[in-house]
């Protein structure tokens, strides 16, 4: 199923050319020019992550903030902004923000913290789905086991998190600032080094079925072929 977005941003041009980048990255996006319309839609509506400008006329972003929490205590709140004072961000973060991107931003920056954040809830929700056929195992995420015919392998959590993350995947190509990002929660060249040691042991792990290969694309990332 799509994640279902909530998008507040009065700019006319700004608004458009997000909303589009977001739909061709396959999210439903309900979007609103004025934050009275989005205070009405909380109300009525469930939605996966809400994308706030600060600045709107009339209603503001920390109102309609305040207006989400006080039906949704879950929903991740990302907070648009011009301005990058202290302040504001503090304030942002105590109405139960989850994250500010100042102005101008790029949209591969918003859809990078967007997939962080469905990420962390999906993994936390509590009839998120932790149980993987991969191949010829059984992968448990929940109590990190991957079983084959009988036979257990306890994971550490961040080997059972990356190995989620291929499973959720399969034969698709996953970028490295992706897994960095989700999983070490930035894109640096050490961690970088960290994420090849965890994708050789996966591939210890894995190689009693000869069907299952985690391949690595040059420059790009890795796949999991299954």
């Amino acid at each position: 199923m799509k994640a279902h977005l909530l998008y507040v941003e009065d700019d006319e041009s700004l608004g458009f050319v997000t909303r589009d980048n977001l739909e061709l990255q396959g999210y439903q996006v309900t979007h609103f020019a004025d934050g009275q319309l989005a205070m009405e839609a909380v109300k009525e509506q469930r939605f996966d992550l809400c994308i706030l400008d600060v600045m709107l006329p009339g209603v503001d972003g920390f109102t309609i903030a305040s207006e989400i929490r006080k039906y949704d205590t879950q929903v991740p709140i990302i907070f648009l902004t011009a301005k990058s004072l202290k302040e504001d961000k503090i304030k942002g973060l105590k109405l139960g923000g989850d994250d500010y991107i100042t102005k101008p931003f790029s949209i591969e920056e918003l859809i990078l913290k967007i997939e962080v954040f469905l990420r962390r809830r999906t993994i936390y929700a509590p009839h998120a789905a932790s149980n993987f056929k991969v191949g010829k195992y059984e992968f448990d995420h929940a109590n990190l086991q991957l079983k084959l015919n009988g036979d257990a392998k306890s994971l550490t959590q961040r080997e059972a998190d990356l190995l989620q993350l291929f499973a959720e995947k399969p034969n698709q190509v996953i970028k490295r600032s992706v897994i960095l990002e989700r999983l070490w929660g930035e894109d640096d060249y050490f961690l970088g080094r960290s994420l090849d040691v965890f994708i050789s042991r996966l591939r210890k792990y894995l190689k009693k079925d000869e069907s299952l290969k985690i391949e690595n694309i040059h420059g790009v990332g890795f796949r999991l072929k299954m």
